[in-house]
């Protein structure tokens, strides 16, 4: 029976929209965390026949080793102390399983929306609790941790698709408003043991949401890594027959490099701020370009201009991207208190949801 997920409807069903990834330190390994369904964060998870995967690249090539994959289904008859809705299954893929779709890969946990984290004793790894032998996961509902100002991004969207520098005259900062302010995601928290990824200093990472077709293969619905880099270049466009988020980071420069430049190209040569808007344009392709989130393992995370060290979840990432492109600083007007609730210190780390604020 066909299950009609090939519409136009499923593919943007808001739980498949990825809206952000961040990859930090946490208390006892590297934090994974994949937000989706922002604005309205209600409604759980895709849980039919979809796919959330976090893709880690351990030796630089732009192609995953590792993938982390994680499956929604809903509880028919939930016990009363349980809060979530739906149940989720985690499995790990490593090698050529890790972009094999239809793989088995290896399950490493079970559990329930919104509820504690289960705790495991990976193969090799420490006596349970130990840092170097916990592997926790969560899923649910939580405080978007993303802020933005949508008049400087619209300026500087602007900017790049026209050559000019970012019209900001007539914002005023003291009147600055976050778009996703009071806001909530569903979110999916994973923290890993360093030693689980594969002995790897540094990792590129991504995330990906996936619905089945009705022939019976995969289609990748959304990616994301770099923050606002779609948003800014649009490299999603039906007219043009691009579609960003159904390829893949190893072809990124070829498919995506000479348009990215050339955006770059022109909005720094308006702004004015460098002295050679070509090389810098060169330059920071090669930066964001293929589109991975890089992180030191072990280190503390930070998305900045000058540094960028995967992404923690109190950075500026707009004005961080807005200087790197434009090779000058625009200012948003916001800091972290603009977003939706405070991060915790303690797994899973992201600010409560509305419900429980």
């Amino acid at each position: 029976m066909s299950h009609h997920h090939d519409s136009l409807l499923a593919r943007q069903d808001p739980r498949l929209d990825v809206s952000d990834l961040y990859v930090f330190r946490g208390d006892r390994g590297t934090v994974f965390v994949l937000n989706v369904n922002p604005l309205s964060g209600t409604g759980g998870f895709h849980d039919d026949e979809s796919l959330y995967e976090i893709k880690i690249d351990t030796d630089g090539d732009g192609v995953e080793d590792i993938t982390y994959r994680f499956t929604f289904a809903p509880i028919a008859f939930a016990p009363f102390s349980t809060r979530g809705s739906q149940r989720w299954e985690l499995r790990r893929f490593d090698g050529a399983a890790a972009r094999d779709r239809d793989a088995a890969g290896t399950v490493l946990l079970r559990g329930v929306t919104e509820e504690p984290s289960e705790l495991v004793r990976p193969a090799g790894g420490g006596p349970e609790g130990e840092a170097d032998g916990a592997l926790r996961a969560w899923a649910g509902q939580a405080g978007d941790p993303f802020w933005i100002e949508g008049t400087v991004v619209t300026a500087v969207k602007t900017a790049l698709a026209e050559g000019t520098a970012p019209d900001l005259a007539d914002f005023d900062p003291r009147q600055a408003k976050n778009l996703f302010a009071d806001t909530d995601v569903q979110a999916i928290v994973l923290e890993v043991p360093d030693a689980d990824l594969a002995g790897a200093q540094e990792i590129g990472v991504w995330g990906v949401s996936v619905l089945a077709t009705d022939a019976g293969g995969w289609r990748q619905i959304n990616r994301c890594a770099t923050p606002l880099l779609n948003t800014l270049f649009v490299l999603e466009d039906a007219d043009r027959h691009i579609d960003f988020n159904a390829t893949v980071p190893g072809e990124d420069r070829q498919r995506y490099g000479a348009e990215v430049q050339a955006a770059i190209e022109r909005g720094a040569a308006a702004v004015g701020a460098v002295t050679d808007p070509a090389a810098h344009a060169a330059h920071v392709r090669d930066l964001l370009l293929p589109d991975v989130l890089r992180y030191e393992v072990g280190s503390k995370a930070h998305f900045g201009w000058e540094q960028r060290n995967g992404r923690a979840l109190t950075d500026c990432t707009p004005e961080a991207m807005f200087a790197l492109i434009l090779g000058a600083p625009v200012s948003m007007g916001l800091d972290a208190s603009a977003a939706t609730g405070v991060p915790r210190d303690v797994f899973p780390y992201l600010a409560p949801s509305k419900a429980e604020r």
